[in-house]
């Protein structure tokens, strides 16, 4: 079993751009990169054209240390200083459960913890004390 905690940067709207500075500034690799208009289709609940260049998700590599980005999706609040949450990856789905568990006591559930595409068990949830952390389960889905 492992556990990661990873720092993840919500932008709004300039992710693509953070990206390329820090790529540059930082000496960082891209390891993975994807924009909304690039991830599953799903007829429900079609994705807005300004939406689709917007970064669904993004990971780069700083040395030994990984960073995680993404947008915010047009129209959702953002405030500059509050962006950054803790992503808590692990392989144990129980683990997960846990986690998410004990971090909603007295917070708020931003997301279900649930089955997406991306993840077999994947949620977020803003603790009692503010603080902002998506609960991220690798694996098969």
């Amino acid at each position: 079993m492992t556990v990661r905690l990873i720092p993840y940067l919500v932008m709004d709207g300039n992710a693509k751009e953070a990206i390329e500075f820090y790529e540059k500034a930082l000496d960082a690799q891209v390891l993975f990169s994807q924009t909304f208009g690039e991830g599953p289709e799903n007829p429900d609940y079609p994705i807005p054209e300004d939406a689709k260049g917007r970064i669904m998700h993004a990971t780069i590599k700083v040395g030994e240390t990984e960073l995680m980005f993404s947008d915010t999706f047009p129209g959702q609040e953002h405030q500059n200083g509050s962006q950054v949450t803790i992503c808590i990856s692990t392989d144990d789905a129980g683990k997960s459960k846990k986690f998410f568990d004990a971090l909603q006591q007295e917070g708020q559930v931003t997301m279900p913890l649930q089955e997406t595409f991306f993840s077999p068990l994947y949620g977020s949830v803003t603790d009692k004390f503010g603080v902002s952390f998506q609960i991220y389960t690798e694996g098969e889905h």
